[in-house]
């Protein structure tokens, strides 16, 4: 069979499945006894169990088998919900996902997961004796059944009849579909897979007997059902199916829900308080489940390959360098047609631009979906009552920034648990809750987008970080004396500091910060801290929206051009030379009441060229690195500009203070500057 055009979408479907297994277990947890979170869980493992059994993934469909059986109990009530049980479910999660990452890097997705599954089959069987399997069986019988044209079908459970009552009301139609292979057919397999191909087409495969998986191992004899929800009539299906080689027989009957039938039937309690739970829902389910059942034809969501939007991005940065150009050679002309021509395009192709920068934008929900998990195991192991709360999930930031920030925050959110919050006795003697709270945060700002992580834990000890700084050499004790909280804090950004008591696993406060701050400085971001003794920290990191496309100043220094990023510019000042001080063999001005030093860009960059000594005043560009200033002096200012940020290449990577290049619209290479490196 042939499985490798699917194979991208299997990965990637897979990936979604169990991101919403682990979220809606993390709900479960918090709300046991909530069926629906249960059901959401159950259509997760079912589809993915279906997907690799389909695609020949038999150990990943066994696993999520075994878990599906676990989950069928816990919805059936023969198993209540407690942390314990839902560490191994968490646990074959994690197996899952090892298995898929095995998958997508070419590997086989075979795992060895035979103790867990004996864990989920004595979960499974553990808790019931024999007695309780025959009440269940007895609930199971007396459940409301569908019938098909007047006669009872096989039974279905409520999520699959919550499905198929709330897609008739949508417009879709439940089929009862029997196919019959003819008995000499000799691969089975492929033809089960040929049919469900016509399913796919014609609509949305609910259930099957005997199962998918049983289905792709030929477990069956030649006849098999379908319950498809379909807008096509079922002429039209049957029609399609009867077109697959060596099918010889299909039948299509409507399915009716029971009540439709003046019928006596009798409610167990456990169906009455599903009943209630279900009504009570109202509306809002209703809505969900509409949302869920949209028609086929009505989706307008394609999946396109990330490759093909980053050649989209390169041929059109390229597009960029083009219109600076045509803008260049308007100017120089002067001819009022060309003007207003080259005016349109730069107006269409800056809408081009936004769309395309738009296109490129992912949801730091991405990132922020591996952390709940993280936090819950992370507090279990270090015996901490942690609630993360995460707001602003929605909030879009550039691929290749969500690429890079993931690791960072991990560090940074593993300090906050192990190091920020304490433990619940020391909480309550301090007069705090014991469940400590990690708040993360993200929103939109100008061209920026922020990222805080907060906790309520105990706060940053100046003295102690004075401390461990004075014993490092890192500053004299008079020096730190002097020096403010904020200041202190970003102590702990210096290489290898930590003020951790012992080496913990987990993190350490300051242990790896240096390297936090390094990864989010070189994305063109910044990172500061706040923080209060007994209260709390809050780590505060901005980014910029994207990397590709950014607003410069151009200015010019000798006879060379040179483009300083606007999010590092506080102003533009023009400076008399009489203004310019000495303090400590250091050139300084003082601005705004506050003592800045000058760094010249012809000495810095060994741009030749003398200097125009008539020349009473200087063109000063202050920039600015966290709290810290320095005044840029250059020749003179050409203006701002929208530039491609291309980076140098394999021969120039470790250039000082030069972040990349860019081409302007009279040809010529200007360089970028990193006003970071510039900063000490």
């Amino acid at each position: 069979m042939e499985i490798n055009q699917y194979l991208e979408v299997f990965i990637e479907e897979s990936k979604e499945h169990l991101q919403a297994c682990n979220m809606n277990l993390l709900e479960l947890e918090k709300n046991p006894s909530d069926l629906l979170i249960v059901n959401e869980i159950f259509r997760s493992a079912h589809t993915l169990k279906g997907m690799s059994a389909t695609m020949g993934y038999e150990d990943l469909a066994s696993l999520t088998h075994q878990m599906e059986n676990v989950l069928d109990e816990i919805r059936n009530g023969n198993l209540i919900v407690t942390p314990e049980i839902l560490d191994i479910v968490f646990l074959a999660v994690d197996h899952l996902e090892e298995m898929v990452e095995s998958i997508a890097s070419g590997g086989d997705g075979k795992l060895d997961v035979t103790a867990t599954v004996e864990k989920l089959h004595r979960i499974e069987t553990g808790n019931q004796d024999d007695g309780s399997f025959e009440e269940t069986a007895a609930a199971v019988a007396e459940a409301p059944p569908f019938v098909k044209n007047g006669c009872p079908s096989y039974e279905f459970d409520e999520f699959e009849r919550t499905v198929i009552r709330q897609s008739k009301e949508q417009g879709f139609e439940a089929y009862n579909v029997q196919v019959s292979l003819r008995q000499d057919c000799l691969l089975k397999a492929a033809r089960v897979y040929m049919v469900f191909e016509v399913f796919e087409q014609s609509g949305e495969v609910i259930k099957s007997l005997p199962s998918v998986d049983k289905l792709e191992e030929e477990q069956f004899d030649s006849d098999f059902t379908v319950i498809l929800l379909s807008t096509e009539n079922k002429e039209e299906i049957k029609r399609k199916l009867l077109n697959v080689a060596e099918v010889e027989n299909v039948e299509i009957n409507p399915i009716l829900l029971l009540e439709d039938f003046p019928v006596k039937t009798e409610t167990s309690d456990e169906e009455q308080k599903a009943s209630e739970l279900s009504d009570s829902s109202g509306s809002a389910d209703k809505s969900e489940d509409k949302k869920g059942m949209k028609p086929l034809n009505s989706n307008k969501t394609i999946r396109v390959n990330i490759e093909r939007l980053d050649i989209l991005m390169n041929l059109f940065e390229e597009l960029v360098i083009d219109r600076g150009r045509l803008e260049q050679i308007s100017r120089d002309l002067s001819n009022s047609e060309l003007n207003e021509t080259v005016e349109h395009m730069s107006q269409i192709s800056g809408d081009l631009q936004n769309i395309i920068l738009n296109m490129r934008m992912v949801p730091v929900e991405t990132v922020f979906n591996r952390f709940p998990r993280m936090v819950r195991q992370l507090a279990r192991d270090l015996n901490k009552k942690i609630k993360l709360e995460i707001t602003g999930a929605d909030t879009e930031l550039d691929r290749t920034v969500i690429d890079e920030i993931g690791d960072p925050l991990v560090h940074l959110l593993r300090n906050s648990v192990d190091h920020g919050i304490e433990t619940p006795e020391i909480r309550a003697a301090n007069g705090k809750e014991e469940e400590g709270t990690v708040v993360l945060r993200a929103y939109h700002s100008g061209n920026h987008v922020f990222i805080e992580i907060e906790d309520d834990g105990a706060g940053i000890n100046r003295d102690r970080v004075l401390k461990k700084a004075v014993s490092k050499g890192i500053l004299s004790e008079e020096a730190g004396e002097a020096l403010t909280d904020k200041q202190v804090y970003e102590l702990l950004f210096s290489s290898g500091f930590s003020t951790a008591e012992q080496i913990s696993d987990i993190s350490g406060r300051g242990v790896g910060l240096d390297v936090v701050k390094n990864t989010i400085e070189s994305l063109g971001g910044e990172i500061s801290i706040e923080s209060t003794e007994h209260k709390g920290t809050i780590f505060s990191v901005q980014l910029p929206l994207t990397l590709s496309i950014i607003s410069v100043m151009l200015i010019e220094t000798g006879k060379e051009k040179f483009a300083i990023p606007l999010s590092s510019i506080i102003e533009t000042a023009i400076i008399k030379k009489a203004e310019i001080l000495n303090a400590h063999d250091q050139k300084v001005i003082d601005f705004r009441g506050k003592v800045v030093p000058l760094l010249f860009m012809k000495e810095i960059f060994q741009v030749p060229g003398k200097e125009d000594e008539n020349k009473n005043v200087c063109s000063v560009l202050i920039v600015r690195k966290g709290e810290k200033m320095a005044g840029l002096v250059v020749d003179s200012f050409i203006g701002q500009q929208e530039v491609v940020l291309k980076p140098l290449g394999n021969y120039l990577t470790n250039v000082f203070a030069i972040s990349g290049a860019t081409i302007l619209g009279d040809g010529q290479v200007a360089l970028i500057v990193d006003c970071n490196a510039l900063i000490k």
